[in-house]
């Protein structure tokens, strides 16, 4: 049975895929996102992951599409180069899934998770610094300033704390390791929500910089989209959401305040770059959610591309914590 995606349905409604038109599936996993776009029009579509483990679900599309599909394996906030290396400018549309796939969840040995023993490791690539890099290089200021806005953690500094007196006795090198430690600096109580899960997010958004290439890939959208391309998100988790609602919201020349749900209020500046369909996200249907809960907290906003240039300016992620780039130098 082939793995089916979060608001499918939902995701080729904004989409719209059509005869001869051009998409990017900047989150390619295990291709369902992508094999519904081939399959709803005579569409050609680029999938890109960075994720060395989706090349078998590539090649298979790649065998059953033929010239219609191209594979790149590249973050989804380098697709302005990944098109222009394949010789492309613009493109119709484009679908982003943001956040860590069910897959990736389910292999032990990938480290994404507390409730499946293994390494300690949350990368999405095989490049770069692990968790288990942070959580035994990094400073405790810096560990609970990750916890705090990337986790959400109110609590981040006593797990900090913990972390920081637990690596004395040995690095801490597995994800169950791990998880007792921030449970015990929690009280060790369960709720329905473990106490590692918020830190255990935090972590995988940094080791991947998770927000940074989001940031990336929308600007990389406003360059890349023709007049009238669309651009579909789906996110699962608020600091995303709220970057993709700033980033259109703010291209469609709305300013954070002022105004009414009548007369929005507008700001001087660049021509839209983007418009609206609806200020609302679309949520997953209670059928859908009934047999796969990880779809209860995905939110799906479109934006579709003006004909004004992209602005000049960057989106930004929110929430400032050490860089990435520093704790690759302490390695």
């Amino acid at each position: 049975m082939s793995h089916v995606p979060v608001m499918l349905d939902e995701v080729l409604h904004a989409l719209e895929p059509r005869d001869g038109a051009l998409y990017i599936d900047g989150t390619f996993g295990a291709g369902g996102y992508s094999r519904g776009i081939l399959s709803a029009a005579e569409t050609r579509l680029i999938g890109i992951d960075r994720d060395p483990s989706v090349l078998p679900a590539a090649d298979q599309l790649t065998r059953a599409a033929g010239k219609r599909f191209a594979f790149v394996q590249a973050a989804f906030g380098d697709m302005e180069n990944v098109v222009k290396e394949l010789g492309g400018e613009f493109v119709d549309g484009i679908v982003l899934d943001i956040g860590v796939s069910s897959m990736q969840i389910d292999q032990a040995e990938r480290g994404f998770s507390f409730m499946r023993a293994g390494p300690l490791d949350m990368r999405m690539s095989d490049k770069g610094p692990t968790a288990a890099d942070a959580v035994n290089r990094l400073g405790e200021a810096d560990l609970a300033d990750i916890f705090y806005v990337y986790g959400e953690e109110r609590k981040s500094r006593r797990v900090a704390k913990f972390i920081v007196e637990a690596r004395k006795d040995s690095p801490i090198e597995t994800t169950d390791r791990l998880a007792e430690i921030i449970s015990n600096s929690l009280g060790g109580k369960h709720s329905k929500i473990h106490p590692a899960t918020k830190s255990f997010q935090a972590l995988r958004i940094f080791v991947n910089d998770e927000l940074g290439e989001l940031a990336k890939a929308l600007s990389a959208a406003e360059k890349l989209l023709s007049p009238l391309g669309r651009l579909v998100v789906v996110t699962f988790h608020s600091l995303e959401d709220r970057m993709v609602k700033t980033f259109l919201r703010s291209r469609c020349g709305m300013s954070g305040g002022g105004g009414s749900r009548h007369v929005p209020a507008v700001e001087a500046g660049p021509a839209p770059s983007f418009r609206l369909l609806s200020r609302k996200a679309v949520v997953a249907g209670a059928a859908e959610t009934d047999v796969n809960p990880r779809a209860r907290s995905a939110k799906l906003r479109l934006g579709v591309r003006t004909e004004a240039e992209a602005w000049s300016d960057k989106p930004q992620h929110p929430g400032h914590v050490v860089s990435l780039d520093r704790l690759e130098m302490m390695l």
